[in-house]
């Protein structure tokens, strides 16, 4: 089978399985030591500048890559990726923004006091009078005064102003009124309906860039939504497509945050997650074609894991054994959880995470490999560059939901992985972490009429315990790569246990449900994952991948 290979595929906007809320062979030795440098992380990070991947790979490895000791220094903890060169935002703001820039349900509004807090310190970095990190900047403003015109405009009583917030309001809004600009204004008061301004039913923007994000606003700030078209002309006029693009062909950071988290409350409809699904495939011409017989993509959530074990890469490795492919795809940080991601330990262990997407497509087809990462930043280099933007607006905005679209799994901290662990007695709403649901294809005599593809529909909970798996809790690494690196490659050279036991389910349960080869019955294609472990095969994937990404073209 000839397979896309391209971290945003859109043969059709349903992902395959999704949630609601997815030879030679270089022989390499199989153990792995992991000395304790320090226990100290702060230390650790103090008296080794540059950490190396010997912390995780012993020194017979090391050799046997053939990587040198400079190429392999790596920070050890998830939050020392984030670039130092975004300027960080207000905290105060920050904390406002956790609590309201959300859901019609989620939404917790804001006492008085801290509703006076917060426009205080708008007010005064409007004066000038905070600087640095203090100042709050227009990403900040545009998410905070959107949030809260929305509320007024569309929230259920629950969710709208508190008397606290209205008070505070009212107290501040004749001195804001006339620190803030324009847009500003126009946000926090669209209609003149809520703080009876005449600026905001005025305002039209300037340009025609601006104008077009100005009309569609009002229909959000209103709790409405926009039609396909409309989200996507939108989007590339506002987001670079290109590195070369002009500056002046951008809205200011205020609108364009406004826009992201207004679309996100009121959420968005199947159409206009298509429209930010699809806006940006051509940005680096067609994606080639990975000449593969199978091919999977895993978009984990973009901002990581900060508390459990990220199984992914592991599983990876474990697939390509017996012919499955799989393509990664994320980034080296993202706001707002800022956890561990697939980047982080590629790169941690010296792998190249800078291939483009033929460099990528050549990895799935060697032999030897047959698994690939590919970084938001070489994939859509417009969106990478948001990442500074959507850590000041605080929470997920839609573009967190489809830059994950083949997300397989409903897991833990949102990941695509199943655990182990049982079902927590006291899950009142929602859906359980072990919920999958989407569509496998079938055989070519039975196409759909609708779109060209035959598939078959399935909802499951899975339960480990059903397939022999003895309950666990899913390890813990709290924003240690090295810890995450330690528990996959510790069971990749066959340490039985939690970790283990997640990488064999979710690549068994994964080729059962999207009905690949040899997978129809769950315990034979659970046996072939853990033959590929226990054989040693799945190890030497993964330290061959370190190698060879440094050697394409």
């Amino acid at each position: 089978m000839r397979t896309l290979s391209n971290p945003n595929p859109n043969v059709s906007f349903i992902p395959t399985i999704h949630t609601y809320g997815p030879r030679h062979v270089t022989n390499l030795p199989n153990q792995i030591s992991f000395p304790s440098l320090v226990n100290d992380r702060n230390c650790l990070i103090q008296h080794k500048k540059k950490l190396i991947v010997k912390a995780a790979l012993d020194s017979a490895i090391i050799d046997q890559l053939g990587l040198p000791e400079s190429d392999l220094r790596n920070p050890a903890i998830s939050t020392s990726y984030r670039s130092s060169k975004i300027p960080k935002p207000n905290q105060t703001l920050l904390e406002a923004q956790s609590r309201i820039c959300t859901g019609p349900t989620q939404t917790r509004p804001l006492g008085e006091e801290q509703a006076n807090k917060v426009l205080e310190t708008i007010l005064r970095s409007a004066r000038g009078e905070l600087k640095d990190e203090e100042e709050v900047s227009k990403a900040q403003l545009g998410a905070f005064f959107a949030a809260m015109t929305i509320r007024a405009n569309a929230f259920p009583e629950a969710t709208q102003w508190s008397e606290g917030e209205r008070r505070a309001m009212d107290k501040f809004w004749p001195l804001l009124v006339r620190a803030l600009p324009s847009d500003i204004i126009f946000l926090a008061d669209p209609e003149g309906s809520i703080m009876g301004s005449s600026i905001g039913p005025q305002y039209i923007g300037s340009g025609t860039t601006e104008m077009r994000m100005v009309g569609a606003l009002r229909e959000v700030l209103a709790g409405g939504h926009l039609g396909y078209e409309e989200v996507q002309g939108v989007l590339r006029d506002v987001i670079p497509l290109g590195l070369d693009k002009q500056e002046s062909g951008r809205v200011n950071d205020a609108l364009l945050s406004a826009f992201l988290i207004g679309q996100r409350m009121n959420i968005e409809t199947d159409r206009e997650l298509k429209a930010y699904c699809l806006a940006f495939d051509d940005e680096l011409g067609s994606p080639p074609v990975a000449d593969v017989r199978s091919l999977t993509h895993y978009g984990e959530t973009y901002d990581g894991n900060t508390r459990y074990f990220r199984s992914t890469l592991f599983v990876a490795a474990v697939r390509a054994c017996y012919a499955e492919s799989s393509l990664l795809h994320g980034v080296d940080w993202m706001p707002p959880k800022g956890g561990i991601t697939e980047e982080q330990m590629l790169k941690f262990m010296g792998a190249n995470t800078h291939l483009s997407p033929m460099q990528a497509k050549e990895l799935l087809e060697d032999k030897d490999l047959g698994f690939a990462y590919i970084s938001l930043r070489e994939a859509h280099p417009s969106l990478y560059s948001l990442i500074g933007l959507r850590e000041h607006i605080k929470k997920r905005p839609p573009l967190a939901t489809t830059e994950k679209v083949q997300q397989f799994v409903r897991g833990e901290e949102g990941a695509l992985s199943m655990t182990t662990r049982l079902r927590s007695v006291h899950l009142s709403k929602g859906l359980p972490v072990n919920y999958c649901s989407g569509f496998r294809s079938l055989s070519k005599e039975s196409i759909s009429d609708v779109d060209g593809i035959s598939r078959e529909t399935f909802k499951i909970e899975v339960n480990a315990k059903d397939y022999g798996f003895e309950p666990t809790d899913t390890p813990r690494t709290d924003r240690s790569i090295m810890r995450n690196i330690e528990l996959g490659l510790a069971a990749l050279r066959g340490k039985k246990g939690p970790a283990y036991d997640r990488i064999v389910l979710n690549a068994g349960m994964v080729d059962h449900l999207l009905g690949c080869d040899g997978a129809d019955d769950i315990n034979s294609a659970l046996d072939r994952a853990r033959e590929a472990i226990d054989s040693g095969k799945a190890l030497n994937r993964l330290l061959n991948y370190i190698k060879i990404s440094h050697k394409v073209k």
